[in-house]
């Protein structure tokens, strides 16, 4: 399917008119009527714009009108579930072709539109055998036309090309993070990035388990070592060309590509969810593809440190002291707490050969973040205000929403060991996702600008797409708004 701008009215076809809840409803819907065929007093008592709503109407030339509601005062997020539910229902009814009319509107919320409707053609059943052929409108002979003013078009193209370029990246990263074990392993992230890069001209470094080996990655091998699959380190370097001295900031992705929970295993009720447990991966990855799409120009190093956290008798043991690649002792007491170790190995290689300005962590890493904030808003810790505030500003954008926790020293007490120079796991049923960050904390080697968000509760959650938990690509707009919002401060 394909989306272009016009800049003309639209004439005959089918038509998507969104409408949002004000007070001045009564007069849209009253300058509608003789578009829709229809008599104010119907239009009136069957519409009343709320979000999602819909109403479809046969105009008198055989067209068909869909009133799509966005309530009052939308923002981007609530443009895209709005438009993603739309079409997502109706994606088997709409014809060839068909058009938006947002000319009302501020060509910057084309963003959330084309999101929206990209969103709204995913189709979850990655494995069926028996699927039917997929909607029209989402094939190749598709077409969907924005119509917006001449004004808008400047701000509505940058919109477009940002959000196609988000959207394809998002919905490889959906089918990855919903694949299940038997589909994808470390190497599956590898070869993915390795492929990624080639097309869109950045480099990849993969260290296979014989390197990490050799550079003595102890605390990413450790976690493996219950499973026959190995681990990797994928290395992800977008460098804009002919820029000089550009901002350097480096993401690190937690890419557990399945977690068993390891000898502290979990018990068996969510555990095939755990294939969700490389969110953070697919938000850093994702990230690193779209700046390289969009060619921004700043310097982003995305590493993930990838595994399987399996059991058998060479699985790390609670009670183990394993050895960081930043050369920390680390005493391993619950095997499930891995996602914090891998992520000491990812943070340790980036402070050690890459020295961003901005350093920042993503990972799927604790239920306690759940029971904090929902599945309404990720952790977000930082000592930083200033990196706080622009984060804060890039989620209050996207909708892709964090909540600032607090990095005390005081909790420093819950990750003490007696035999190692720190533990993963504090043992206590509370602040178990501050006690990660405060563990994470010391592998960013006190980085000034470093932030750690945790998105266990935001990157797998329940939508439209199926009747269980599925992936829902969160960070990659996040990180990509926090990456224009650097770009601008420094204009």
């Amino acid at each position: 399917m394909t989306i272009t701008l016009n800049t003309q009215s639209p004439v005959i076809g089918d038509l998507v008119i969104p409408i949002v809840q004000t007070v001045t409803l009564a007069d849209q819907l009253t300058s509608l009527t003789q578009q829709l065929g229809l008599s104010d007093e119907v239009l009136q008592r069957d519409f009343k714009a709320e979000a999602k709503e819909v109403l479809a109407v046969y105009g008198p030339n055989g067209q068909k009108t869909y009133l799509l509601g966005l309530g009052t005062d939308p923002q981007e997020m609530d443009w895209l579930r709005s438009f993603r539910k739309f079409f997502f229902d109706h994606k088997t009814k709409l014809p060839a072709q068909l058009g938006i009319e947002l000319s009302a509107f501020n060509g910057a919320i084309i963003e959330g539109v084309v999101l929206g409707v990209r969103g709204g053609g995913y189709d979850l059943k990655l494995y069926q055998t028996d699927k039917a052929d997929g909607p029209v409108f989402f094939s190749d002979a598709g077409e969907l036309t924005l119509y917006v003013t001449a004004e808008q078009q400047t701000t509505a193209q940058e919109a477009l090309t940002r959000a196609e370029a988000i959207a394809q990246t998002q919905r490889q990263m959906l089918d990855l993070m919903n694949a299940p074990a038997n589909y994808k392993n470390p190497q599956t992230l590898a070869d993915w990035t390795m492929a990624s890069g080639s097309q869109y001209r950045y480099a990849v470094t993969v260290l296979d388990k014989a390197e990490l080996e050799r550079q003595k990655l102890g605390a990413l091998l450790s976690v493996s070592q219950g499973s026959d699959v190995p681990p990797v380190l994928i290395i992800a370097e977008y460098k804009p060309e002919g820029v000089p001295n550009p901002r350097k900031v480096g993401l690190v992705g937690k890419g557990v590509t399945f977690d068993t929970g390891g000898v502290s295993i979990k018990t068996s009720a969510s555990m095939h969810l755990m294939k969700s447990d490389m969110g953070g991966a697919a938000a850093v990855l994702g990230t690193v593809e779209v700046a390289a799409k969009l060619k921004l120009p700043i310097h982003v190093i995305g590493i993930v440190p990838a595994t399987e956290n399996s059991t058998d008798g060479r699985s790390t043991k609670p009670g183990d002291v394993v050895t960081a690649y930043s050369g920390k002792t680390i005493e391993v007491i619950d095997t499930d707490a891995e996602g914090r170790v891998i992520l000491a190995d990812g943070l340790g290689y980036m402070m050690r050969n890459f020295q961003p300005d901005v350093l920042i962590d993503l990972a799927t890493l604790t239920g306690n973040v759940i029971a904090a904030l929902g599945y309404h808003a990720a952790g977000m810790f930082t000592q930083n205000d200033t990196l706080a505030a622009q984060l804060t500003e890039a989620a209050n954008q996207t909708g892709e929403q964090l909540w600032r926790l607090p990095l005390w020293d005081v909790y420093q007490e819950d990750i003490k060991s007696d035999v190692a120079d720190l533990k993963n796991y504090s043992g206590k049923p509370i602040a178990g996702a501050i006690s990660a960050a405060k563990f994470l904390e010391v592998f960013s080697e006190k980085h000034p600008a470093w932030a750690h968000l945790d998105i266990a509760g935001m990157a797998f959650a329940d939508t439209e797409f199926g009747s269980q938990k599925n992936a829902t690509g969160f960070g990659i707009r996040l990180l990509i708004a926090y990456l224009q919002l650097l770009l601008a401060e420094n204009k």
